[in-house]
């Protein structure tokens, strides 16, 4: 029998609040300004994780370009546009009823995010959802971000809970790995930056998080 469940993690980026979209919207219009496209199938691999670890539009504009950029000076221009377009966001299905849930059952909360901590805030700021998490890990407590296992992990232990305790709520690729590799049960909700990917190993996919309660994880 699975260990009952006594905490519940959640991503944030692409799964509380649609972020991935705001950005790859942002890269897009970069590349299309210089005369390139960027599909959401290359895009995608970088999303629950960081540019470094797999791929990197930067590099790749340059490749494509075959010239340097003044990234600094980019990123300012993008981050502005980005604000613009987060303005227009909100919880996305099923989060607030999920939230709710948990903290009618007694469960543990927390979010664990390869972001960091400085832009997590931000958005329990602009979204009034300080008060929901027991916890938050970001890249700024373990200076790792998924695929690996560390950020859950830290969640879990600050929650109290061991791993098979906990189940974990993801729509990236990236993040369902870093939950195998730390051996807690995962339920993908995927994006549209993350439709087209291949969950296999999941414990369960789901079409949004309005789509499953945790009354139906735990029973």
């Amino acid at each position: 029998m699975p260990a009952p469940i006594r905490a519940v993690i959640f991503d944030f980026d692409g799964l509380i609040v649609d972020t991935e979209s705001t950005g790859y919207h942002t890269w897009r219009e970069i590349f299309a300004e210089h005369g390139h496209e960027l599909p959401v199938e290359l895009y995608a691999q970088v999303v629950g994780t960081d540019f470094n670890t797999s791929y990197d539009p930067r590099r790749d504009l340059e490749e494509r370009t075959g010239r340097a950029f003044d990234w600094e000076a980019v990123e300012i221009t993008r981050k502005t546009r980005e604000s613009e377009l987060r303005k227009h966001l909100h919880l996305l299905p099923g989060v607030a009823d999920l939230l709710q849930e948990a903290n009618a059952l007694g469960l543990r909360i927390a979010i664990a995010s390869s972001s960091p901590r400085t832009w997590i805030d931000s958005w329990m700021d602009q979204l009034g959802l300080h008060d929901h998490f027991h916890h938050i890990s970001t890249v700024d407590d373990t200076g790792k971000v998924k695929p690996d296992p560390s950020l859950f992990l830290h969640a879990a232990e600050k929650l109290g809970v061991q791993p098979e305790e906990a189940v974990i709520f993801e729509d990236s690729l990236n993040g369902l790995r870093a939950a195998l590799a730390a051996g807690i049960r995962c339920v993908v909700a995927p994006g549209p930056m993350t439709r087209h990917l291949d969950f296999t190993g999941a414990w369960k996919r789901v079409e949004s998080l309005a789509h499953v309660t945790l009354k139906e994880l735990m029973s």
